[in-house]
């Protein structure tokens, strides 16, 4: 099995910046493509970005492609989102989510998800 912890999230003004991490335990051999998806209350959770396991290539929602930067460190078993140029529209609850097979494509179910961490971004 495999655990997933958030942390980073929190309070920012418009303009600003966060940076989110989302650290694997566990089996964390099972692990490939990472990504960060969010949630607001009364809306479905909508994909963000993800990076798979090469860590070469980051895929992005268009709402946030030139301001937000997934990466990660596979030593650490760790996937960052540096976030920038923050929106009100980004306020959401964040979660790390991670697949447990090969052969990454967008719309692959994940199998293992973190427990979120709010986000919020005023004006």
């Amino acid at each position: 099995q495999v655990q997933l912890v958030e942390s980073g999230g929190g309070l920012v003004q418009a303009g600003g910046s966060l940076r989110l991490s989302c650290a694997a335990s566990g089996r964390t051999s099972s692990v490939y493509a990472m990504g960060w998806f969010r949630q607001v209350p009364g809306k479905e959770r909508e994909f963000v970005a993800a990076m798979t396991r090469e860590g070469v290539n980051g895929y992005y929602v268009d709402s946030v492609e030139g301001r937000f930067i997934i990466s990660r460190d596979n030593f650490k078993n760790t996937v960052y989102l540096q976030m920038n140029s923050l929106k009100p529209e980004d306020t959401a609850v964040y979660y790390c989510a991670a697949q447990g097979s090969p052969y990454y494509y967008i719309a692959k179910p994940y199998d293992y998800w973190g427990q979120g961490t709010q986000v919020t971004v005023s004006s």
